[in-house]
Protein backbone atom coordinates (compact mmCIF):
# COMPACT_ATOMS: atom_id res chain seq x y z
CA UNK A 1 0.00 0.00 0.00
CA UNK A 2 1.73 3.73 -0.92
CA UNK A 3 1.22 6.15 1.53
CA UNK A 4 -1.34 8.01 -1.63
CA UNK A 5 -3.14 4.71 -0.69
CA UNK A 6 -3.14 5.80 2.92
CA UNK A 7 -5.04 8.94 2.90
CA UNK A 8 -5.24 10.17 -0.74
CA UNK A 9 -6.25 13.70 0.56
CA UNK A 10 -3.01 14.87 2.51
CA UNK A 11 -0.94 16.95 0.50
CA UNK A 12 2.03 16.10 -1.63
CA UNK A 13 4.80 17.85 0.51
CA UNK A 14 3.38 15.41 3.17
CA UNK A 15 4.14 11.94 1.22
CA UNK A 16 7.12 13.09 -0.78
CA UNK A 17 9.14 15.84 1.87
CA UNK A 18 11.22 14.85 4.71
CA UNK A 19 10.13 15.62 8.09
CA UNK A 20 12.87 18.11 9.74
CA UNK A 21 10.89 18.92 12.75
CA UNK A 22 11.49 15.02 13.31
CA UNK A 23 13.07 14.05 16.68
CA UNK A 24 14.42 10.82 15.29
CA UNK A 25 16.24 12.30 12.52
CA UNK A 26 17.65 15.02 15.05
CA UNK A 27 15.55 17.56 16.15
CA UNK A 28 15.92 19.36 18.83
CA UNK A 29 13.50 21.27 21.92
CA UNK A 30 15.68 24.10 22.48
CA UNK A 31 12.99 26.87 24.49
CA UNK A 32 9.28 26.87 25.86
CA UNK A 33 7.73 30.13 27.48
CA UNK A 34 5.66 27.42 29.29
CA UNK A 35 5.81 23.84 29.19
CA UNK A 36 3.73 23.19 32.58
CA UNK A 37 0.92 20.44 31.11
CA UNK A 38 3.38 18.36 28.50
CA UNK A 39 7.16 19.24 27.64
CA UNK A 40 7.82 20.46 24.63
CA UNK A 41 9.86 17.81 23.18
CA UNK A 42 7.09 15.59 22.92
CA UNK A 43 5.58 17.71 20.00
CA UNK A 44 8.80 16.65 17.89
CA UNK A 45 8.24 12.70 18.46
CA UNK A 46 7.67 10.39 15.66
CA UNK A 47 4.98 8.22 16.36
CA UNK A 48 1.62 9.49 16.21
CA UNK A 49 0.34 11.48 19.01
CA UNK A 50 -1.70 8.81 21.59
CA UNK A 51 -4.51 9.58 24.54
CA UNK A 52 -4.43 7.56 27.52
CA UNK A 53 -8.08 8.36 29.36
CA UNK A 54 -6.90 7.79 32.70
CA UNK A 55 -3.38 8.88 33.23
CA UNK A 56 -1.96 11.76 35.24
CA UNK A 57 0.80 13.16 36.74
CA UNK A 58 2.11 16.02 39.14
CA UNK A 59 0.50 18.95 36.79
CA UNK A 60 -2.80 17.07 35.75
CA UNK A 61 -3.98 15.06 32.88
CA UNK A 62 -0.66 14.00 30.68
CA UNK A 63 -1.00 14.67 27.02
CA UNK A 64 0.54 13.68 24.41
CA UNK A 65 2.73 16.63 22.62
CA UNK A 66 3.38 20.46 24.03
CA UNK A 67 0.77 22.06 25.98
CA UNK A 68 1.36 25.62 28.09
CA UNK A 69 -0.94 26.69 31.17
CA UNK A 70 -4.02 28.86 30.90
CA UNK A 71 -2.91 32.33 30.51
CA UNK A 72 -4.08 35.09 32.52
CA UNK A 73 -1.98 38.14 32.13
CA UNK A 74 -2.23 38.62 28.17
CA UNK A 75 0.40 37.93 25.75
CA UNK A 76 0.89 34.55 23.91
CA UNK A 77 3.55 30.97 24.56
CA UNK A 78 6.39 30.72 21.99
CA UNK A 79 8.89 27.88 21.19
CA UNK A 80 12.25 27.50 19.28
CA UNK A 81 13.11 24.22 17.96
CA UNK A 82 16.47 23.22 16.34
CA UNK A 83 15.54 21.74 12.44
CA UNK A 84 17.25 17.99 12.23
CA UNK A 85 19.26 19.41 9.20
CA UNK A 86 19.12 22.55 7.01
CA UNK A 87 16.64 22.41 4.47
CA UNK A 88 14.13 24.83 2.43
CA UNK A 89 10.15 24.39 3.81
CA UNK A 90 7.99 22.91 1.79
CA UNK A 91 4.95 22.94 4.40
CA UNK A 92 3.81 22.25 7.65
CA UNK A 93 1.40 19.74 9.85
CA UNK A 94 0.55 21.37 12.88
CA UNK A 95 -1.60 18.29 14.41
CA UNK A 96 -3.93 19.06 17.60
CA UNK A 97 -4.68 15.26 18.00
CA UNK A 98 -6.94 14.56 21.29
CA UNK A 99 -6.73 18.49 22.46
CA UNK A 100 -9.86 19.28 22.19
CA UNK A 101 -10.99 21.57 24.68
CA UNK A 102 -7.47 22.80 25.23
CA UNK A 103 -6.03 23.20 22.12
CA UNK A 104 -4.17 26.53 20.40
CA UNK A 105 -6.47 28.38 18.41
CA UNK A 106 -3.63 29.80 16.07
CA UNK A 107 -0.28 29.66 15.35
CA UNK A 108 2.29 31.52 13.53
CA UNK A 109 5.97 30.42 12.58
CA UNK A 110 9.15 32.32 11.99
CA UNK A 111 12.74 30.95 10.77
CA UNK A 112 16.02 31.54 11.12
CA UNK A 113 19.09 30.34 9.21
CA UNK A 114 22.46 30.93 11.84
CA UNK A 115 25.31 29.05 12.92
CA UNK A 116 24.44 26.92 16.16
CA UNK A 117 21.75 28.22 18.56
CA UNK A 118 19.69 31.15 18.19
CA UNK A 119 20.36 34.36 20.35
CA UNK A 120 18.91 37.72 20.76
CA UNK A 121 20.19 38.99 17.57
CA UNK A 122 18.81 36.48 15.39
CA UNK A 123 17.12 37.70 12.78
CA UNK A 124 13.57 35.85 12.20
CA UNK A 125 11.95 35.74 9.16
CA UNK A 126 7.25 34.83 9.27
CA UNK A 127 7.67 31.53 7.16
CA UNK A 128 3.71 30.94 8.01
CA UNK A 129 0.95 33.53 8.94
CA UNK A 130 -1.40 33.20 11.53
CA UNK A 131 -3.55 30.12 10.84
CA UNK A 132 -6.51 29.19 12.92
CA UNK A 133 -5.96 25.81 14.46
CA UNK A 134 -9.39 23.76 15.39
CA UNK A 135 -9.66 20.41 17.85
CA UNK A 136 -8.22 17.53 17.56
CA UNK A 137 -7.13 17.67 13.62
CA UNK A 138 -3.81 17.55 11.04
CA UNK A 139 -3.40 21.28 10.06
CA UNK A 140 -1.99 20.98 6.40
CA UNK A 141 -0.09 24.71 5.62
CA UNK A 142 2.02 25.69 2.38
CA UNK A 143 5.34 27.39 2.91
CA UNK A 144 6.23 29.64 -0.08
CA UNK A 145 9.44 30.48 1.38
CA UNK A 146 12.27 29.26 -0.85
CA UNK A 147 15.30 29.91 1.83
CA UNK A 148 16.78 27.36 3.66
CA UNK A 149 16.38 27.30 7.40
CA UNK A 150 17.49 25.85 10.61
CA UNK A 151 15.59 26.97 13.43
CA UNK A 152 11.91 27.87 13.67
CA UNK A 153 9.64 30.19 15.94
CA UNK A 154 6.34 28.64 17.07
CA UNK A 155 4.18 31.10 18.24
CA UNK A 156 0.87 30.00 19.51
CA UNK A 157 -2.48 32.11 20.18
CA UNK A 158 -2.69 32.68 23.30
CA UNK A 159 -2.06 29.39 24.90
CA UNK A 160 -3.00 25.42 24.66
CA UNK A 161 -1.44 22.43 23.41
CA UNK A 162 -0.42 20.78 20.02
CA UNK A 163 0.36 17.38 19.53
CA UNK A 164 2.77 17.25 16.64
CA UNK A 165 4.47 19.41 14.47
CA UNK A 166 5.91 18.52 11.40
CA UNK A 167 8.06 20.26 8.99
CA UNK A 168 8.07 18.24 5.43
CA UNK A 169 10.76 20.00 3.18
CA UNK A 170 14.46 19.18 1.45
CA UNK A 171 17.16 18.69 3.55
CA UNK A 172 20.03 20.74 2.21
CA UNK A 173 22.88 18.65 0.75
CA UNK A 174 26.32 19.79 2.64
CA UNK A 175 28.66 20.24 -0.37
CA UNK A 176 31.91 17.35 -0.20
CA UNK A 177 34.99 17.21 -2.02
CA UNK A 178 35.50 15.84 -5.18
CA UNK A 179 35.45 11.55 -4.59
CA UNK A 180 34.19 12.14 -1.45
CA UNK A 181 30.82 9.38 -1.16
CA UNK A 182 28.08 10.34 0.79
CA UNK A 183 24.98 8.45 2.13
CA UNK A 184 22.78 9.10 -1.11
CA UNK A 185 19.79 7.12 -0.09
CA UNK A 186 19.96 9.14 3.91
CA UNK A 187 16.89 11.25 4.71
CA UNK A 188 18.60 13.71 6.34
CA UNK A 189 20.67 14.08 2.69
CA UNK A 190 17.56 14.45 1.05
CA UNK A 191 16.27 10.80 0.14
CA UNK A 192 12.70 9.74 0.60
CA UNK A 193 10.18 6.90 0.30
CA UNK A 194 8.04 7.71 -2.62
CA UNK A 195 5.81 4.16 -2.22
CA UNK A 196 5.56 0.76 -0.76
CA UNK A 197 3.95 -2.35 -0.96
CA UNK A 198 3.19 -2.72 2.48
CA UNK A 199 4.18 -1.69 6.06
CA UNK A 200 2.01 -3.43 8.41
CA UNK A 201 4.55 -3.17 12.04
CA UNK A 202 7.08 -0.74 12.77
CA UNK A 203 7.51 3.11 11.78
CA UNK A 204 8.65 2.82 7.64
CA UNK A 205 10.43 5.98 7.61
CA UNK A 206 13.10 5.24 9.60
CA UNK A 207 14.68 2.79 6.81
CA UNK A 208 16.57 5.83 6.08
CA UNK A 209 16.91 6.72 9.47
CA UNK A 210 20.90 7.57 10.67
CA UNK A 211 21.96 5.23 13.56
CA UNK A 212 21.30 1.62 13.88
CA UNK A 213 17.40 0.28 14.94
CA UNK A 214 16.79 0.36 18.56
CA UNK A 215 14.08 -2.22 18.12
CA UNK A 216 11.76 -4.24 16.19
CA UNK A 217 9.66 -1.37 15.81
CA UNK A 218 12.69 0.82 14.09
CA UNK A 219 12.22 -0.25 10.77
CA UNK A 220 10.61 -1.60 8.01
CA UNK A 221 8.35 -4.35 8.50
CA UNK A 222 5.60 -6.09 6.25
CA UNK A 223 3.02 -8.51 7.64
CA UNK A 224 3.02 -12.47 6.59
CA UNK A 225 2.91 -12.70 2.42
CA UNK A 226 0.07 -15.25 2.59
CA UNK A 227 0.05 -15.22 -1.68
CA UNK A 228 2.56 -15.02 -4.50
CA UNK A 229 4.89 -12.61 -4.88
CA UNK A 230 7.26 -9.81 -2.80
CA UNK A 231 7.34 -6.89 -0.68
CA UNK A 232 8.77 -3.52 -2.30
CA UNK A 233 9.56 -0.38 -2.05
CA UNK A 234 10.48 2.97 -4.48
CA UNK A 235 12.81 5.12 -3.00
CA UNK A 236 14.19 8.93 -4.74
CA UNK A 237 17.91 9.36 -3.61
CA UNK A 238 18.69 12.62 -1.92
CA UNK A 239 20.94 13.59 -5.46
CA UNK A 240 21.63 11.76 -8.72
CA UNK A 241 24.84 9.66 -8.28
CA UNK A 242 26.84 6.44 -8.57
CA UNK A 243 26.17 3.73 -6.07
CA UNK A 244 29.37 2.01 -5.07
CA UNK A 245 28.43 0.45 -1.73
CA UNK A 246 24.90 -0.66 -0.30
CA UNK A 247 24.09 -1.57 3.84
CA UNK A 248 20.92 -3.52 4.23
CA UNK A 249 20.88 -3.91 8.06
CA UNK A 250 18.54 -6.53 9.78
CA UNK A 251 19.21 -5.68 13.02
CA UNK A 252 16.59 -6.79 16.01
CA UNK A 253 15.14 -8.82 13.02
CA UNK A 254 15.68 -12.81 13.96
CA UNK A 255 12.76 -14.83 12.92
CA UNK A 256 11.32 -12.24 10.41
CA UNK A 257 13.86 -11.12 8.75
CA UNK A 258 13.87 -11.26 4.76
CA UNK A 259 14.87 -14.31 3.11
CA UNK A 260 16.88 -12.85 0.39
CA UNK A 261 16.61 -8.98 -0.93
CA UNK A 262 17.79 -7.12 -4.88
CA UNK A 263 17.85 -3.68 -5.64
CA UNK A 264 16.74 -2.20 -9.09
CA UNK A 265 17.70 1.05 -10.17
CA UNK A 266 17.17 4.01 -12.71
CA UNK A 267 18.03 7.59 -13.79
CA UNK A 268 14.49 9.54 -13.08
CA UNK A 269 15.87 13.10 -13.52
CA UNK A 270 12.81 13.75 -15.83
CA UNK A 271 10.36 12.43 -13.44
CA UNK A 272 8.59 14.41 -10.71
CA UNK A 273 7.27 13.16 -7.36
CA UNK A 274 3.88 13.75 -8.49
CA UNK A 275 4.13 10.97 -10.65
CA UNK A 276 4.62 8.22 -8.21
CA UNK A 277 2.21 6.13 -9.87
CA UNK A 278 3.99 6.32 -12.86
CA UNK A 279 7.32 5.69 -11.18
CA UNK A 280 6.04 2.63 -9.79
CA UNK A 281 5.00 0.94 -12.82
CA UNK A 282 8.00 2.00 -14.24
CA UNK A 283 10.11 0.57 -11.29
CA UNK A 284 9.08 -2.95 -12.27
CA UNK A 285 11.49 -2.90 -15.27
CA UNK A 286 14.45 -1.19 -14.07
CA UNK A 287 17.79 -2.29 -14.55
CA UNK A 288 19.38 -4.51 -11.68
CA UNK A 289 21.83 -2.76 -9.22
CA UNK A 290 22.07 -5.58 -6.86
CA UNK A 291 21.12 -9.14 -7.58
CA UNK A 292 19.12 -11.22 -5.66
CA UNK A 293 21.56 -11.87 -2.00
CA UNK A 294 21.07 -13.94 1.18
CA UNK A 295 20.08 -12.21 4.36
CA UNK A 296 21.08 -13.22 7.93
CA UNK A 297 18.98 -12.14 11.23
CA UNK A 298 20.13 -8.86 12.91
CA UNK A 299 22.80 -8.48 10.91
CA UNK A 300 24.37 -5.70 8.76
CA UNK A 301 24.79 -6.92 4.97
CA UNK A 302 27.63 -5.02 3.57
CA UNK A 303 27.53 -5.42 -0.79
CA UNK A 304 30.38 -3.88 -2.95
CA UNK A 305 31.28 -5.85 -5.59
CA UNK A 306 27.97 -7.06 -6.19
CA UNK A 307 26.51 -3.83 -7.28
CA UNK A 308 26.60 -3.65 -11.10
CA UNK A 309 28.06 -0.59 -12.46
CA UNK A 310 24.60 1.42 -13.74
CA UNK A 311 26.06 5.02 -13.79
CA UNK A 312 24.61 7.41 -12.01
CA UNK A 313 20.87 6.97 -10.59
CA UNK A 314 18.13 8.99 -8.69
CA UNK A 315 15.70 6.05 -7.93
CA UNK A 316 16.13 2.32 -6.62
CA UNK A 317 13.31 -0.14 -6.02
CA UNK A 318 14.13 -2.20 -3.03
CA UNK A 319 12.83 -5.74 -3.03
CA UNK A 320 12.58 -8.23 -0.30
CA UNK A 321 11.42 -11.83 -0.66
CA UNK A 322 9.20 -12.88 0.14
CA UNK A 323 8.69 -10.66 3.17
CA UNK A 324 9.76 -9.52 6.60
CA UNK A 325 11.85 -6.67 8.51
CA UNK A 326 14.80 -4.33 7.38
CA UNK A 327 16.06 -1.60 10.15
CA UNK A 328 18.07 0.25 7.47
CA UNK A 329 18.90 0.70 4.02
CA UNK A 330 22.37 2.43 3.31
CA UNK A 331 23.65 3.30 -0.21
CA UNK A 332 27.12 5.18 -0.81
CA UNK A 333 28.21 7.02 -3.75
CA UNK A 334 29.71 10.11 -5.29
CA UNK A 335 26.56 12.89 -5.56
CA UNK A 336 26.78 14.30 -9.30
CA UNK A 337 24.13 17.16 -8.70
CA UNK A 338 22.19 19.32 -5.89
CA UNK A 339 19.44 17.32 -4.17
CA UNK A 340 15.59 18.60 -4.74
CA UNK A 341 15.93 18.45 -8.62
CA UNK A 342 15.10 14.63 -8.91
Amino acid sequence: MSPEQQDPNIPLFVRTGINLASAGLGARALYASDEFFAPLNRMLQDQPAIFIPDKFDAHGKWMDGWETRRRRGGGHDLAVISLAAPGRILGFDVDTSHFTGNYAPAVMIEAANCDGDPTEETRWIEVLPHKALGASAHHYFNCKSFESWTHLRIHIFPDGGVARLRVYGIPELDPTEDGQDIELSAALNGGRILSFSDAHYGDYMRLLAPGRGVNMGDGWETRRRRTPGHDWMVIALGAKGRVNRCEIDTAHFKGNFPDRASIQAADLAVFGDGLTDAIVTDSMFWHTLLPEVKLSADTIHDFTSELADLGAITHIRFNIFPDGGVSRLRLFGRPEWSPGSI
